[in-house]
């Protein structure tokens, strides 16, 4: 007799991790094909605060009308050019290896409708990148997701968890029990969407993280506040994998 596989745990998806990490993005580097008369090399654009997110998770880039790129669109084909928009999603503790994720947005750039000096960027790929693999996203299903909740708000909960409440973080890894080897040296928050709170437990080489589940969904940062104490509060159990 087989036995019955075990519940999913709950987690955001592929397309959901990717809109969060798109939600909070600050900055964005953009690679152009060599499409102009004649070819040429791909040209990288670094884009500080120049972009936005639309319905549908519709992403227009926003160059300043002296940029370089404003230029590359003047003789561009209507259709638009070949474009890649990476993203870095970078953990705002002061971890040893702070890349989480990586990004990639692969489709056609083409100046935006109505909205004088934007570009549009139509996907035909998504690919996300994380310690665990690299993973396709499907468009569709990256246009029917949402950011988690707790996106914009992470970095100031993570931070304020790591400088102000570092006892709670202690006890927090207390709940790995003999789960977690031994040796950690220094025991930092990583991540935290409504379903857990992820930390980043380094050793003299090397480290793992552990991602703690709550025993409900937070909707906002105050009752991702609320989920943290309850996890401390709550009768021992396996809340990790």
């Amino acid at each position: 007799m087989h036995a019955a596989p075990s519940p999913a745990l709950p987690q955001q998806s592929a397309a959901e991790q990717v809109r969060s990490v798109l939600a909070r993005a600050l900055s964005l580097s953009l690679t152009l094909g060599g499409e102009t008369p004649g070819g040429g090399p791909e040209e990288t654009y670094d884009l500080l605060g120049g972009h936005t997110v639309g319905a549908r998770g519709r992403l227009t880039l926003h160059p300043p009308t002296d940029s370089p790129l404003t230029d590359r669109f003047a003789g561009a084909p209507r259709h638009g050019l070949d474009a890649r928009v990476d993203l870095t999603d970078i953990a705002p503790t002061a971890l040893r290896d702070r890349v989480r994720a990586r990004v990639s947005l692969t489709g056609r750039l083409a100046p935006a409708a109505g909205d004088l000096g934007s570009l549009r960027l139509d996907l035909t790929r998504i690919t996300l990148r994380t310690g665990t693999g690299t993973e396709e996203v499907d468009p569709r299903a990256y246009a029917l997701a949402a950011p988690d909740p707790l996106a914009l708000e992470e970095a100031g909960l993570l931070t304020h968890l790591a400088d102000v409440h570092p006892d709670l973080v202690a006890d927090l890894v207390v709940l790995a029990g003999s789960r977690l080897p031994h040796g950690v040296v220094r025991a930092l928050p990583l991540a935290l969407d409504r379903h857990a709170v992820s930390l980043r437990c380094e050793y003299g080489e090397g480290h793992c993280d552990l991602r703690l589940l709550f025993p409900g969904t937070a909707r906002d940062a105050s009752e991702a506040g609320d989920m943290v104490r309850r996890l401390l509060t709550a009768p021992r159990c396996s809340h990790h994998h």
